[in-house]
């Protein structure tokens, strides 16, 4: 399976045509796109092996979400050109990827977009039947960074989708434009009101997540950012909610995202993770249905609310 690697080179905002920022954005951003790639070459290399672990440890800590994004792609893909059943998923999300569960049903997502199939897989892969849903985050993020004219320029949606898929998949192609205009709050925004309205809450969302988790502007941009979210600043905190809590699991909650946090949810990062923490619990058991994971968003959105009201006028 050697074949399967990456160039790193696949990345460049300039080879990709995506919008060129002076200052840290462009790099950091960047970064995480090679953290990426490293992680998905690694699991190429060692899928359900120790060694797997060992190689990601080189990537800075900060990175290795994606890192573990990447590897769930690898295994996913290995996977499905096997017809494995998940067992290298399965041995990922068990095994050294086990503080990364909400980052590997992510790259899986990865995985079906570039096989061009649509997100499947029963809860006998997953850790939390939840988490299933991600796929489709991973999908959408997946159409909008390598198919940009397409699905952003032309606003395109792949045929067939439940209203519930499409939410998920565009929480991420938002993710995906916070990359392709480099971390801009106006370029972002502007980006966001040329979709029809019905689309917008959810691209409002995958720009929280990827603005607290990827990280790379100013306290003053993130202002900004949230100043332009307007009507859809419960679904900005959600994003942000999400990117706090898989930043709580794995342990590392880096300088960024403690920044991102009180400007985007008006809350510290612990606080912001743990809504979905609340509204998960709040739903009671899980039944796995992408009914349940839109009510968990739904919950994260009402306390960010409820919050709100209780700040000063």
């Amino acid at each position: 399976m050697a074949a399967l690697g990456q160039e790193l080179d696949q990345v460049d905002f300039g080879r990709r045509r995506f919008r060129l920022r002076t200052g840290p954005a462009r790099e950091t951003l960047e970064r995480a796109g090679r953290s990426f790639l490293e992680g998905f070459n690694a699991a190429v290399a060692y899928p359900a092996d120790d060694r797997l672990a060992s190689e990601i440890e080189r990537i800075d800590v900060p990175l290795r979400g994606f890192a573990y994004e990447g590897a769930g792609m690898a295994c996913a893909v290995l996977d499905i050109l096997t017809l494995s059943g998940g067992r290298n998923t399965r041995a990922l999300l068990r095994g050294p990827a086990s503080d990364y569960p909400h980052l590997v049903h992510v790259g899986v997502g990865w995985a079906f977009a570039r096989l061009r199939l649509r997100p499947g897989w029963g809860r006998a892969v997953v850790r939390d039947p939840l988490l299933r849903w991600l796929a489709w985050d991973g999908y959408g993020f997946h159409q909008g960074f390598f198919h940009t004219d397409r699905v952003i320029g032309g606003k395109v949606v792949e045929h067939g989708l439940t209203e519930d898929q499409r939410a998920i998949r565009d929480q991420g192609v938002g993710r995906s434009l916070w990359f392709q205009e480099c971390a801009d709050p106006e370029a972002v925004a502007l980006r966001i009101d040329d979709f029809p309205r019905n689309r917008r809450p959810d691209l409002w969302s995958g720009v929280g997540l990827a603005a607290t988790y990827a990280g790379g502007v100013r306290a003053d941009e993130l202002e900004s950012l949230a100043l332009l979210a307007g009507e859809y600043r419960a679904d900005l905190a959600q994003g942000c909610s999400f990117a706090c809590e898989a930043r709580r699991v794995s342990g590392v909650v880096p300088e960024h995202t403690r920044l991102a946090a009180p400007i985007l949810a008006g809350v510290t990062a612990d606080v912001a993770g743990s809504w979905a923490n609340r509204a998960q619990h709040a739903l009671g058991p899980a039944d796995g249905t992408s009914a349940q994971y839109q009510q968990w968003r739904a919950g994260i959105r009402n306390l960010w609310a409820d919050n709100m009201e209780g700040q000063p006028s």
